[in-house]
């Protein structure tokens, strides 16, 4: 528990005075009705809380204003981005200050020469990548909430993506962070070049604390040449561990594709009631691989081969981009599939060993058959990042309790694999007691330390984490 009270019913005009006397009225939202609106992100069985207030600053030094008022009235501060998350991360807490920095969407420089953007944290995913395109350059971390999610939003929770097999999660692209403290004090980590090692690695500190230590507002992010088009295969399995073991051999076999998808018979199912796609009643599994290099048709060739030596029933390349982009489709519609199949669903984030992909698969089907509930599993394959999609009827109380208890028995699962709780998505109000089993009681302890250290007053997004 944070260690400060929830600002009192008789502080909230305080709060509100001091708040404005260094924002812009605009900037400041106390109406109940609209307050309520930031209250979550959008994962399921994660209490929230009512905000007093929502912030929306658009300057550093109002960040700075917002944490210095926080820490002298100790009221808590739960920093969001646009709420795309799927933990709880983002969650209000009673009688907190939601700092939104969704108005904090510049892109301030992109450098071709030292391959580096500059932005601050509420510019959108998508944006940037369609910004340094245009320059030749290519920002690869790519969420599926890309056209919504913020980059700030992505730092906080290490957020990855689909080119993650070859390109690498976000913690790999954050060169440098200038982050606003707990006391509005600004610090700034990292650097702008290619290399560097003075001192700690304070900016992976911060990158996937969930804004439990820092507000960042301003991020120095790595940018490669932009690749060529990727062309993409499709193959289909009659079981999921044939298609696992498709992953294992083209892994083994040195191969670098750029995209490295995988989807269970429940998931191409859902996809085929939803958009009629004609996908085969009697696929089990289907395998999707990409690559983007020069002339990627000699990768897709070898891959296809083994994709057939693992027991695939059909193989389809792509010819050109428009036939890749054709393949992918059934990928991007995945998630909304699995939410049209009873209304709601919670999706689960797994990453396992490449190796034991399929255990994890056959793991989640036994877990969905005991519980009597529809769980897809789409994956990126490549690098064992698993989200198992439990499909449940919210207004059943029966049905979101065995939902519940199915998501315990799936992370219990993937420890038990030699994996870990999340890979992308963070552990936020909904994996609190999970990361303690997956890090131990001396691992919590120096976790605590590292909090104790930036936030003393414990006001920083109070009760995520542990």
């Amino acid at each position: 528990m944070s260690r400060i009270e929830t600002a009192p019913d008789q502080a909230q005009g305080d709060l509100t005075e001091r708040l404005l006397a260094g924002l812009p009225a605009e900037a400041v939202l106390t109406d109940p009705d609209v307050t309520a609106a930031y209250a979550n992100d959008m994962a399921s069985f994660c209490p929230a809380g009512a905000p007093a207030v929502v912030v929306l600053p658009r300057t550093v030094e109002e960040v700075q204003h917002v944490m210095r008022t926080a820490t002298e009235l100790r009221v808590p501060v739960v920093p969001q981005g646009a709420r795309t998350g799927l933990s709880g991360g983002a969650n209000a807490s009673d009688g907190c200050i939601v700092l939104s920095l969704t108005k904090m969407d510049r892109i301030l420089e992109i450098n071709p020469v030292d391959r580096i953007a500059v932005v601050e944290p509420g510019v959108i995913n998508a944006t940037l990548s369609r910004a340094v395109n245009e320059l030749g350059l290519y920002y690869p971390p790519d969420p599926s909430s890309w056209e919504m999610c913020t980059i700030g939003g992505n730092i906080g929770t290490a957020s990855g993506g689909l080119c993650c097999v070859k390109y690498g999660v976000t913690a790999e692209y954050v060169l440098g962070l200038d982050v606003v403290l707990a006391d509005g004090r600004l610090m700034t980590t990292g650097r702008r070049t290619a290399k560097g090692v003075a001192g700690y690695d304070m900016t992976r500190l911060f990158v996937g604390s969930e804004g439990s230590l820092g507000i960042v507002v301003r991020a120095v992010l790595a940018l490669k040449p932009q690749p060529p088009q990727q062309l993409v295969l499709a193959a289909e399995f009659a079981s999921a561990a044939a298609a696992c073991d498709a992953v294992c051999r083209i892994m083994a076999g040195g191969h670098v594709p750029s995209l490295l998808e995988l989807m269970d018979r429940t998931t191409v199912k859902a996809v085929n009631d939803l958009a009629h796609m004609g996908l085969p009643e009697t696929t089990e599994a289907l395998l999707l691989a990409a690559f983007d290099t020069p002339d990627p048709a000699p990768d897709l060739a070898a891959v296809g081969a083994l994709c057939e030596a693992a027991g695939a029933t059909q193989v389809v390349p792509a010819d050109d981009a428009a036939e890749s982009e054709l393949l992918l489709q059934a990928r991007r519609l995945s998630l909304t599939a699995l939410e049209a199949v009873r209304g709601v669903t919670m999706i689960d984030d797994v990453c396992v060993p490449r190796s034991r992909l399929g255990d994890l698969i056959e793991g989640v089907e036994r877990i969905a058959d005991k519980h009597q509930l529809t769980i897809g599993v789409v994956a990126h394959a490549g690098d064992g990042n698993t989200h198992p999609t439990v499909c449940f009827d919210a207004a059943d109380p029966d049905e979101s309790r065995r939902a519940r208890e199915s998501f315990d028995e799936i992370m219990a699962l993937g420890l038990e694999l030699g994996g870990t709780i999340t890979g992308e998505h963070g552990v936020g109000v909904l994996k609190k007691e999970w990361l303690a089993r997956e890090i131990g009681p001396v691992g919590i302890e120096m976790q605590r330390a590292i909090k104790q250290a930036f936030d003393p007053l414990g006001i920083l997004n109070p009760g995520k984490l542990f």
